[in-house]
């Protein structure tokens, strides 16, 4: 009898594939924070909490009970200035100092992204607290350095989405109503982005990605401007969701390239005017947004662009979205500042380059200046 062969692989393995879908654990719902304790007590019992100054303030209201209760030494750190690379060192050093065992992330967008990456220098478990509903940092594997002034400097990526998110819907509730409109606007970038960066894709985890950023699109079209008007209604909650949750998936699973695009790319140079500083990454998102539709109308000609574009506009009309440099606070900005904030965009990193056409200084100041044309 013939001894049997070991089976041979027949396919080649070319690469490993990690993907960053969603965080590990997820709990919402109306003061669900404050019954969450033994989640985050799972975590750790030397938490380091991480976020702005008035946003720590408030959060001693619900955490220090929650200490009190499951026996956690609690540390509040500040990562003033900035999400910047001097704010993370010193926060390292408090996480030394503490024995910190992990680290958790309250407030906005630039609160968040710093707790992730700081949980991700120290190789600890992260949990997010979102405070608003005006970015989706509380779901992703992603953080956004800037410098100590607020100018975006770059990105990184991380191996894991948090490894808790809670969602509070009272909590996001106390914000106030301009931080989930620039979710809103955040959120909506990602129809627009990915769909020009990848709609011809056939890989089926992109078609996938490109599709969810539809899906959240039209939800925030149908649903926002009633949402807005009606806290904490069955279409507020649908809004928040698809803000701070669902747009962290089309990202998740098309990578970089379904994530940031043109639009990111504008919001990226804006955060080196200081006259935009008091504008949320949304609005400016928001603004880019009809940017790069209105370089698909000036490079390609595109006619849907041109539709789109038109139908943001009501849209953002109706919820207090940006459309013009104006409405960004830049009535007097010179050409120069134009001129440089148009360099800083195309810059040979930059995101705007993920188009499918190449755009010039002259091409991209042209649409900045009539977005609303």
């Amino acid at each position: 009898m013939n001894k049997l062969k070991p089976i041979q692989a027949t396919t080649k393995i070319n690469e490993i594939v990690s993907l960053q879908v969603a965080p590990a654990n997820i709990i919402k719902g109306e003061n669900c924070l404050i019954n969450s304790g033994k989640f985050i007590a799972h975590f750790g019992k030397n938490p380091l909490i991480v976020g702005g100054k008035k946003t720590l303030k408030l959060m001693e209201n619900y955490l220090n009970p929650i200490g009190e209760e499951f026996n956690l030494t609690l540390s509040y750190q500040s990562y003033s200035p900035d999400c910047s690379e001097n704010s993370l060192k010193q926060l390292e050093k408090a996480v030394k100092s503490h024995h910190a065992d992990v680290i958790i992330g309250v407030g906005g967008g630039k609160a968040l992204d710093t707790a992730k990456l700081l949980a991700y220098n120290c190789n600890l478990p992260v949990i997010t607290i979102p405070t608003s509903g005006a970015t989706c940092a509380a779901w992703t594997a992603l953080s956004n350095i800037y410098s100590e002034s607020g100018a975006f400097q770059y990105d990184v990526s991380l191996k894991n989405c948090p490894n808790l998110l809670i969602l509070d819907y009272n909590l996001i509730a106390t914000a106030p109503p301009h931080t989930l409109i620039a979710g809103i606007g955040d959120a909506i970038a990602k129809w627009y982005e990915a769909s020009i960066s990848s709609g011809n894709s056939t890989a089926t985890l992109t078609i996938a990605a490109v599709q969810q950023g539809r899906v959240l699109r039209d939800i925030l079209l149908q649903k926002s401007e009633i949402a807005l008007k009606n806290p904490l209604s069955e279409e507020w909650k649908e809004v928040v969701d698809a803000t701070v949750l669902l747009a962290g998936v089309s990202g998740g699973l098309g990578g970089a390239s379904c994530r940031t695009v043109a639009a990111h790319a504008v919001h990226n140079a804006l955060t080196h005017l200081p006259e935009v500083h008091h504008q949320l990454h949304g609005a400016k998102v928001a603004y880019g947004i009809l940017v790069q539709l209105r370089l698909e109308e000036i490079v390609t000609n595109n006619q849907l662009a041109t539709t789109a574009r038109q139908q943001l506009i009501k849209f953002y009309r109706q919820i207090g979205l940006p459309c013009t440099l104006e409405d960004l606070g830049l009535n007097n900005i010179t050409l120069a500042q134009l001129r440089h904030c148009a360099e800083l965009t195309c810059q040979p990193s930059s995101d705007i380059h993920r188009l499918p056409f190449t755009v010039t200084l002259e091409e991209l100041t042209a649409a900045m200046v009539s977005t609303t044309v």
